[in-house]
């Protein structure tokens, strides 16, 4: 006897198909096809990727010039003045920026499933 860890709860003797990959019919199933992507996915893709790339690198440089401390957020509450002005805020949203241009390297590379074995 082997001691195999149960899938789903349940032991399977050795050579038993699983349930999920047999019909009930007792036949295999056939692969599914693989997605058929049309053009406005592609182009759905790629402009989300431009967005994210651009909202990062605004992110990243804008909290770091001299408007950061004139626009409509930092006069909206004079209570705000201080804790937006303060290079932890600044770093807080340059971190968010980065962070979108880690979504936008990631779904560059994600561009593959595109593309036709």
């Amino acid at each position: 006897m082997t001691n195999r860890a149960p899938l789903n709860g349940v032991n399977r003797a050795a050579g038993e198909p699983d349930l999920a990959e047999v019909s009930p019919a007792g036949t295999s199933l056939p692969e599914p096809a693989p997605p058929v992507f049309r053009w406005y996915h592609k182009l759905w893709f790629v402009v989300l990727i431009i967005a994210c790339a651009e909202m990062g690198v605004f992110l990243v440089w804008f909290p770091w010039t001299r408007y950061w401390d004139s626009n409509f957020f930092s006069s909206f509450l004079p209570g705000w003045r201080s804790i937006w002005s303060s290079a932890y805020c600044r770093g807080a949203v340059t971190g968010i920026g980065f962070l979108n241009l880690y979504v936008a390297l990631g779904e560059i590379f994600r561009l593959r499933r595109f593309s036709q074995p």
